[in-house]
C-alpha cells in the first residue's frame, strides 16, 4: 500500500518524519515505494525548521497562518489551528501534486497531536478539502492521545482532544488512534521517551505497506494482502499493533535441515500466537476485540516457517477474540529469525477513552460556561461600584 503522509502541528510532523525513515528502509531492503511523499504543515517556523527527514524546500515543509502568527503557533486553540487551515489549505492542496509519485498514492494519511494547536484544529479542515479535491481516494487520521500528565496539568488538552476527535470522525474514512502514554518510558529521557514513541507509533505499518508491494516472487504470500483488502478493512475507529517471536536457530546435522519433528512444528504454531498475543497487548489503543466490526491480520516470517497449520491457528484464534469482525488475512514471506503479526481492529462500536474524552470535555464546557458567567457578573459589579468615583481625566 502506498501512502502519501501529511504531517499538521508540531506532534504530527514529528510523526510524519518517521514515516520518511520507514520509506527509505523499504527502499533499501525490497526497492520498492511504500510512501509517495511525506509534508509537514504547521503555523509554527521553529518546529519546522527541528524536523530531521522531511526534505528541507518549502514544498514540504508548509508554514500557514505567517500573517497571523508571525511563524511562532496558535497555541492550544483549536479554533485558531482551524481558521487558519481554511485560510492557506490551498497552499497544502497545491504542494501535495507536486510529490513524485503522487499519481501512484492509494490513500492519504493526516497526522496530528489531539491535545490542541495547529494539527488537532486543522486536521478535519484539510481532511475536507483532500475529500473534496481528490474524489475517490480514501483519506485516514492517525491521532495521538495526549499524555495523562497533559490532561492533569489543563483540562483545556481533554477539550480539544474531544472536538478533534468528533470533528475528524465525522470527515474521515478511518480514524487510528495513537495512545501516547502506552508508549512511555519512565527510565528514559523526555527527548528519548518522544522521539521513540514515534518510531514505535509508526512501526506497524512497515510490513502491512510493503507486503502488497513486493514483486519478486520468493517474498509473494500465497494470500497477498494489497491495498484493496487494507482499504475494505479500515472504517471509523481504529487500532493498530505488531507483535513478535523469536524463532530459535540451534545447530543441526546436515540429514536433518529441512526437516522437522511434531514438537518443533507444535511450538512453531505457539510461537506465531504468542505473536498474535503480543499485537493484541501493543495495540496503539486499548480496545475490547469484540467491540470490532472489522479485523485483519498479516503474517510475517521466513517461508520455511509459515505452514497451513500456523495460519489456520491463527484465522481461529482471531475469530474467538473479535467474533462479530469480518476478518481479511495474508502472509508476507521473508528472511529473518522472527515471526511477526500485525493485527488491525477496525469499525470499533466503543472506545472506553474516547466515551471518556466525550464526558470530561462536556463537563468541562459547562464548568466554563458557569465562569465565564461569574466573571461577567463581579465585572459588572464593579463597574457600577466605580460610577460613584470622580473621573482624573
Amino acid at each position: 500500500m502506498r501512502l502519501l503522509v501529511i504531517g499538521l502541528g508540531q506532534c504530527g510532523s514529528r510523526v510524519a518524519d518517521e514515516f520518511v525513515g520507514l520509506s527509505k528502509r523499504a527502499q533499501q531492503q525490497w526497492g520498492t515505494n511504500i510512501v509517495t511523499g511525506t509534508f509537514a504543515v504547521n503555523t509554527d517556523q521553529t518546529d519546522l525548521t527541528g524536523l530531521n527527514n522531511i526534505s528541507s524546500d518549502y514544498t514540504h515543509r508548509i508554514l500557514i497562518g505567517g500573517r497571523k502568527t508571525w511563524g511562532h503557533g496558535v497555541g492550544k486553540i483549536n479554533e485558531m489551528g482551524a481558521e487558519l487551515a481554511r485560510e492557506d489549505g490551498d497552499k497544502v492542496v497545491d504542494a501535495i501534486r507536486t510529490a513524485p509519485n503522487f499519481y501512484q498514492t492509494h490513500a492519504f494519511l493526516l497526522i496530528a497531536g489531539a491535545a490542541g494547536g495547529t494539527g488537532s484544529g486543522a486536521i478535519s479542515v484539510i481532511a475536507q478539502m483532500l475529500k473534496e479535491r481528490y474524489i475517490g481516494k480514501p483519506v485516514y487520521a492517525l491521532i495521538v492521545l495526549p499524555f495523562e500528565h497533559e490532561e492533569m496539568a489543563e483540562l483545556r488538552s481533554v477539550y480539544n482532544t474531544a472536538t478533534c476527535l468528533k470533528s475528524i470522525h465525522s470527515v474521515a474514512d478511518g480514524v487510528f488512534l495513537a495512545d501516547n502514554q502506552r508508549y512511555v518510558r519512565k527510565d528514559a529521557s523526555l527527548a528519548m521517551n518522544l522521539q521513540r514513541i514515534n518510531a514505535t507509533i509508526v512501526d506497524p505499518w512497515y510490513d502491512l505497506m510493503c507486503a502488497g508491494e513486493i514483486t519478486k516472487f520468493k517474498h509473494v504470500g500465497a494470500k497477498t494482502l494489497d491495498a484493496g483488502d487494507i482499504m475494505q478493512s479500515i472504517d471509523g475507529w481504529t487500532a493498530i499493533g505488531v507483535g513478535r517471536s523469536g524463532i530459535p536457530r540451534g545447530f543441526r546435522m546436515p540429514w536433518h535441515v529441512g526437516k522437522s519433528d511434531f514438537k518443533e512444528k507444535g511450538n512453531e504454531a505457539l510461537r506465531a500466537i504468542q505473536a498474535m498475543d503480543a499485537a493484541v497487548s501493543e495495540l496503539s489503543i486499548g480496545v475490547s476485540p469484540e467491540d470490532a466490526g472489522r479485523a485483519l491480520y498479516l503474517l510475517s516470517a521466513p517461508a520455511g516457517d509459515m505452514t497451513m497449520d500456523i495460519a489456520k491457528g491463527l484465522g481461529d484464534y482471531l475469530r474467538e477474540l473479535a467474533e462479530n469482525a469480518v476478518i481479511r488475512a495474508g502472509d508476507f514471506p521473508r528472511g529473518g529469525d522472527t515471526i511477526e503479526v500485525t493485527l488491525i481492529f477496525s469499525q470499533l462500536a466503543f472506545v472506553q477513552k474516547i466515551r471518556d474524552y466525550y464526558d470530561r470535555a462536556s463537563a468541562f464546557a459547562v464548568t466554563q460556561k458557569d465562569r465565564i458567567k461569574e466573571t461577567t457578573g463581579r465585572l459588572r459589579d464593579m463597574e457600577d461600584a466605580a460610577k460613584g468615583l470622580p473621573s482624573l481625566i
